[in-house]
């Protein structure tokens, strides 16, 4: 079986481009590292001192880093759910 997605240009030059290696590695840390981050600078144990920016860096990888996955993934997925004809 072969399946070919389509999406928009403007995707196309994102993926292609080096800012494509930044996101990649922001997953990661959205998903294991900022929340615990977030938990350990709420508590005082990491960061002392730098709270101030360490609290809202983490926010802005969590809610900021799916923003750009969950486009592109449904992009591929509406791709792959049409009928084949």
């Amino acid at each position: 079986m072969q399946v070919t997605v389509e999406i928009k240009p403007i995707w196309v030059k994102i993926v292609r481009s080096p800012i494509y290696f930044l996101v990649s590695t922001l997953t990661g840390i959205s998903v294991s590292f900022a929340p615990l981050f977030l938990y350990w600078s709420g508590r005082g144990k990491f960061f002392h001192g730098y709270e101030w920016i360490a609290v809202p860096a983490c926010f802005a990888v969590i809610c900021f880093v799916p923003a750009f996955y969950f486009p592109l993934g449904s992009a591929v997925a509406r791709e792959l759910r049409k009928d084949s004809k």
